[in-house]
């Protein structure tokens, strides 16, 4: 009888949680068992674990085989765990020495042919050996570049099984085989598009620009051509670059996209944009098996767009109101729940009726008082109470386009020092508490002794609040939005010209 044990990780979302895995060799009829509430994909790791060791040359022990996955209440996904069981195994059966073997944490697929394939979500479960004390990981050579992003731990990139053994100490020799890389996906986000592309629309650019001093949430309604899609796609640019902490979150949630990750960490903020026919899982994420971030969670630390918002379904379009309030995304499986980073900047776009003429200057509606009110109202009252920013974008004119292309224009590094300059102002004034971002700062601190501001300079939105125009989430957006605007202009205070400035932004589109 013969026991061996290493590591994995199981994860669930962004939490990982380290798996012993024992293997034990009895003098039984051959068999193979796999214990520990492995899934549909784990369950048929024992096929792939025997033809991967064959054809690597390994022997594969001729007697009953338990491969148990402790935990055994926690459950496990995916076919990361392969890796671990051949290993265990190939120490179980004397091929590799057990104590090699104890303190690595394993990850990786199996060929048949024993070549390594690589996995998604490496860079978070590295991240949860790392924290849980371990030293040393070996994952698939596809996904070592991915997996030497997290600091102080050793990465052990293999192309196969039996370069794995070998690397622990068995008695075997080399023999090349040809790596499987993981394929690039293409996208860039490191050139931002230029702002200064945007002709006209001054007041549509400042208020992108206090959108991403803030980190507001904006709506843009115009009709089409007005330019919102334009003005949404360099939002991105204009934030500041991502530190250390949120460029791993991003690249963590992208491997767990199964997305590309690469060598090097990303700078820019991403930038989704699903398309209107979008499910609620793809939007917030979900799945029935392994839970998938969607795309409200890839965007974390970025920007989602949702161009044409009022036609998406609006149970869809309500599914990111949690997320809105309290930054995480929480999905709930009967096997466990799931959170992903959900602090993203939402931009919203939409026309102002379904044909998009309705206010048009020279431009005939031909759409129904009804149809109008109705296009409308999927958007609902909860959601946009949410949304800090809600501007009406005009279509631009050829005197507008003449002026424009006259006077000087904002370009995307100019705005961006203005942004940055912004934030620092709000991070000074808010050290001491948990919020770095104006947009992030609870309405009762903002009424508080601590924030207060006095009464003849809220007087406009006092009175709005009294009115019943705003409500009281309203009220509190109004008075964050002065606050960005106030460290926008570098002032101390805001001023009633603030308030008045944030209130219009707040309902520009009445």
């Amino acid at each position: 009888m013969a026991l061996a044990r290493t590591r994995s990780v199981s994860l669930l979302g962004m939490a990982g949680s380290v798996v012993e895995i024992e293997a034990d060799i009895s003098n039984n009829l051959p068999s193979f068992t796999l214990i520990g509430l492995p899934d549909a994909a784990l369950g048929e790791a024992s096929h792939r674990v025997r033809a991967a060791t064959a054809n690597s040359g390994c022997e594969w022990p001729t007697r009953k085989i338990t491969v148990n996955l402790s935990p055994a209440s926690l459950p496990k996904h995916g076919s990361a765990f392969d890796l671990g069981i051949a290993i265990a195994i190939l120490a179980a059966g004397g091929t590799v020495p057990v104590n090699s073997i104890e303190a690595v944490v394993h990850l990786g697929e199996l060929g048949l042919d024993g070549r390594l394939r690589p996995v998604s979500g490496v860079l978070p479960a590295v991240l949860a050996a790392a924290r849980a004390g371990f030293g040393t990981v070996m994952v698939p050579a596809g996904n070592s570049e991915e997996a030497a992003l997290v600091p102080g731990i050793r990465v052990v990139g293999a192309a196969s099984l039996r370069e794995a053994a070998i690397w622990h100490g068995a008695a075997l020799d080399p023999v090349d085989v040809e790596t499987i890389t993981v394929v690039a996906d293409g996208t860039s986000d490191e050139n931002p598009l230029e702002l200064a592309d945007v002709i006209g629309n001054r007041d549509s650019i400042e208020a992108m620009v206090a959108a991403a001093a803030g980190g507001h949430h904006v709506l843009l309604l115009g009709p089409p051509g007005a330019g919102k899609t334009m003005l949404a796609s360099r939002l991105p640019g204009l934030l500041p670059d991502l530190s250390d902490e949120e460029a791993i979150e991003v690249s963590s949630i992208r491997s767990l996209a199964g997305l590309s990750v690469g060598g090097v960490l990303p700078r820019r903020p991403p930038f989704e944009a699903p398309h209107h026919t979008a499910s609620a899982v793809a939007l917030v994420g979900g799945g029935s098996g392994t839970i998938r971030p969607g795309a409200a969670a890839r965007a974390s630390h970025g920007v989602l767009f949702l161009d044409e918002a009022p036609e998406f379904n609006p149970s869809v379009l309500d599914a990111l109101r949690q997320p809105l309030e309290s930054g995480v995304i929480t999905i709930h499986r009967a096997k466990g729940v799931a959170t992903f980073p959900g602090r993203f900047q939402l931009v919203l776009a939409a026309n102002p009726c379904p044909c998009g003429q309705y206010g048009v200057r020279d431009a005939e509606c031909t759409c129904p008082p009804q149809a109008r009110r109705r296009y409308g109202a999927r958007l609902s009252g909860p959601l946009l109470d949410r949304v800090d920013i809600q501007f009406g974008v005009a279509r631009i004119t050829s005197a507008h386009e003449r002026v424009g292309s006259e006077s000087p224009r904002v370009s995307t590094s100019d705005a961006r020092a203005r942004v940055v300059a912004a934030r620092a102002r709000a991070a000074t004034r808010l050290a001491g508490t948990p919020w770095l971002l104006n947009a992030h700062v609870p309405g009762s601190w903002l009424r508080g002794a601590d924030a207060r501001l006095a009464p003849t300079v809220t007087r406009a939105i006092d009175r709005a609040l009294e009115r019943g125009s705003l409500s009281m989430r309203g009220y509190d957006r109004v008075l964050r939005l002065a606050w960005t605007l106030c460290d926008l202009d570098g002032d101390a205070l805001p001023s009633v010209e603030h308030l008045g400035r944030a209130l219009y932004l707040r309902r520009g589109i009445s």
